[in-house]
């Protein structure tokens, strides 16, 4: 990726707002990963996509922000509002010496643009090989920009296994940033023999989750297998992506991927990673699918955990969260056991009681209020922070 230097800084202050607000939406199966270039177009006064030519130097070799490079326009990718901008529309001079790369014609470029001060300010770059598919995707992913979201991401989905490394990554990036329910109709309708093979190709380890909840909803029975060979791989039992491989499972095989689910969750010896993976999937079905797993499948699930002493924290909170009530006795049998030795532990405890209405939590609070009157102030400041709602973006100016 070639980056080129900018003047202005308002696109730039607009692009990070855009990543931030896409962070807000995220598939469960997949880290954050930023800006797409989709929004990046969506932000860009001027977006154009050719062949860089005629490269001159400054004065000063060092000073890449002065020279200039001609860009033979192949084709605008987003039109400026002031169509002045793009000349004849066949070239245009940018002030910025590029200096080429690889052999003559074996790139082209992808080059956002602003106009500053009557001139072309390109501000970012970005080399692909010339038999790319870029402007062939950037131009579908364009037109599709206000189509439902089903339909955008069936167009990305073909291009997850893009040859162009940028392509496919910026597919994923899309899929990432958009929302379960977002893909959850359109993925019943996807080729299931292609994810099987995708899963089973080296270097997708960061897309497994993703591809692998892809497969929960189009697969048949018999891919079960594809998704226990990489539970049963050591290499992928501490990788973010087996949250999804679990909440496959389940898909197709609800009742045995329950059973496999529950196994993982129940034994303290299992590794850590491997054991929040496996809460990771309970907390999807609770929020998204509980037509699969039922609230208090997930609620019983996360009881399992109450015994250890590195993760009863985490299955009170969830229970707490779920307004599990009926829970309240498993949760004040913690005290009973070496994981109520853990400080966060007792506190999580003491979260759940100051929220449950059962008599029985009601009283542990009142003890722990003679016991310990700070910490149980601090937990209910703890519970205030929690309820206060975030503050109102703020209006823009008319």
């Amino acid at each position: 990726m070639l980056r080129l230097i900018r003047r202005g800084v308002p696109v730039l202050v607009a692009g990070l707002l855009a990543a931030l607000a896409s962070e807000a939406r995220a598939c469960p199966f997949c880290g954050p990963q930023g800006t797409t270039l989709t929004n990046e177009v969506s932000q860009a006064p001027m977006v154009l996509f050719g062949t860089l030519t005629n490269a001159k130097q400054a004065a000063n070799p060092v000073d890449f922000s002065d020279g200039s490079t001609d860009l033979l326009i192949e084709q605008v990718i987003k039109k400026p509002t002031d169509p002045k901008a793009l000349g004849d529309g066949k070239k245009v001079t940018l002030p910025r010496y590029v200096e080429p790369m690889g052999k003559a014609g074996e790139y082209k470029y992808l080059v956002f643009c602003d106009v500053f001060q009557g001139k072309l300010d390109p501000y970012r770059g970005v080399a692909v090989k010339a038999d790319c598919d870029m402007a062939k995707y950037l131009e579908g992913a364009t037109k599709l920009k206000d189509a439902p979201a089903g339909k955008r991401l069936r167009f990305f989905f073909d291009y997850l296994d893009n040859a162009d490394a940028e392509i496919s990554t910026d597919a994923f990036k899309e899929f990432a940033n958009a929302d379960y329910r977002d893909y959850q109709g359109m993925a019943k309708d996807l080729p299931p023999e292609k994810l099987a093979r995708w899963l089973g190709e080296k270097g997708n380890d960061f897309r497994v989750g993703l591809y692998a909840s892809l497969l929960g909803h189009c697969g048949k029975p018999e891919h079960v297998k594809v998704l226990k060979d990489l539970l049963e791989d050591p290499q992928h039992k501490v990788n973010s992506g087996v949250d999804g491989v679990l909440a496959a499972y389940v898909m197709l095989q609800p009742k045995e991927g329950q059973a496999y689910l529950q196994a993982i969750l129940k034994d303290p010896k299992k590794d850590f990673m491997h054991r929040y993976a496996a809460l990771r999937a309970v907390r999807f079905f609770s929020q998204y699918r509980p037509d699969l797993m039922s609230k208090k499948d997930c609620a019983e699930a996360a009881c399992l955990l109450l015994a250890h002493k590195d993760m009863a924290d985490l299955g009170i909170e969830d229970l707490r969260k779920w307004a599990a009530w009926d829970k309240a006795d498993r949760v004040l049998a913690v005290k009973d056991t070496p994981a109520f030795e853990v400080p966060i532990v007792r506190r999580s405890v003491l979260l759940f009681c100051l929220q449950c209405p059962e008599k029985a939590a009601k009283a542990y609070v009142d003890e722990a209020r003679k016991k310990d009157p700070e910490g149980v102030k601090d937990a209910e400041q703890i519970l205030e922070i929690e309820a206060t709602p975030p503050p109102a973006p703020p209006k823009k100016d008319k």
